[in-house]
């Protein structure tokens, strides 16, 4: 077996971490890959000297790659999906940032859970990605114009709100006047979309959500759609330009810009443990049930 390691950032407790993860990897025999900046980082910040294969881009990442693993919070795991792509790797999520919805594997359950994917001891959830086209086009949602988490339109350099002319299926849904637009995957309901008032959707959901930042019009409510319909956003406001973020990629785009939003062609593969499932998550992250007056 195969497995590729990627993280983003070098934090106190990361040297701990990669040990542990390193550890039961060549205890079962797996091969071992790591993404280059981070196995400089790794040489740089801890004793773990040893010589490992490494990997600079997606286009380096081979089909016989059974696993990637994930070193870092969510932000880490929505990175590597650009990575992964359409190769169909499965991604292993191993805590090491604060909250961590998709980076479910946390420092004290290594030992525990990574061994169970050599006797295939998991589930694989599929997560659904939204594909970005704009017309014109532009440079910087060429080449990487998917997005795990949602798809956001906001306002640039000025405090008036935006128009987002808002369309499913060419059919007319309305003008929202707002700070911005939210089209978040079931996997993004628990992120931007969460703090603007959005629901939370189960993972194996076939839905999408529309919500509001800051709308003008308070009526103007999160919409759940299902994830078969393509949405057209044309976009106005008083400055030229207003931002579009895939995930954490952000990019100024001029107004009257066409952008269409559909649900990608491929999925992103999350290794699930039964120990640790999504309803286990939010009841642990958002601490529901929880009331400090009992």
């Amino acid at each position: 077996m195969k497995v590729a390691i990627f993280g983003q950032y070098y934090q106190n407790n990361t040297t701990t971490i990669v040990s542990k993860v390193i550890n039961v990897l060549e205890k079962n025999g797996a091969s071992i890959i790591i993404e280059e900046k981070f196995n400089e980082s790794i040489k740089v910040n801890s004793e773990l000297k040893k010589e490992f294969k490494t990997f600079k881009s997606h286009l380096d990442l081979e089909n016989d790659i059974s696993f990637l693993i994930s070193i870092g919070g969510d932000g880490t795991i929505l990175r590597a999906a650009t990575l992964v792509r359409d190769k169909n790797i499965p991604i292993i999520g191993v805590n090491a940032g604060r909250l961590g919805f998709l980076a479910t594997v946390q420092e004290e359950n290594i030992d525990t859970f990574l061994p169970k994917i050599f006797s295939n001891d998991f589930k694989i959830s599929e997560r659904t990605l939204l594909s970005l086209k704009c017309s014109p086009t532009n440079s910087d949602l060429e080449d990487i114009n998917f997005a795990l988490n949602e798809i956001t339109v906001s306002r640039k350099d000025t405090t008036s709100m935006i128009t987002i002319e808002t369309y499913l299926n060419n059919e007319y849904l309305n003008s929202y006047w707002a700070d911005g637009l939210i089209i978040s995957t079931p996997t993004g309901s628990t992120g931007y979309s969460l703090s603007c008032g959005g629901p939370v959707l189960m993972p194996e959901n076939s839905s999408l959500v529309i919500t509001p930042i800051a709308p003008h019009n308070l009526t103007a409510r999160p919409l759940v759609i299902p994830d078969d319909i393509e949405l057209t956003l044309k976009v106005s406001g008083r400055e030229e330009q207003y931002l579009v973020s895939l995930d954490s990629r952000i990019t100024s785009v001029t107004n009257e810009t066409v952008l269409t939003i559909k649900k990608s062609p491929f999925t992103i593969k999350m290794v699930d443990f039964h120990e640790e499932g999504f309803l286990k998550t939010i009841r642990k992250k958002l601490l529901w049930g929880e009331d400090k007056r009992n």
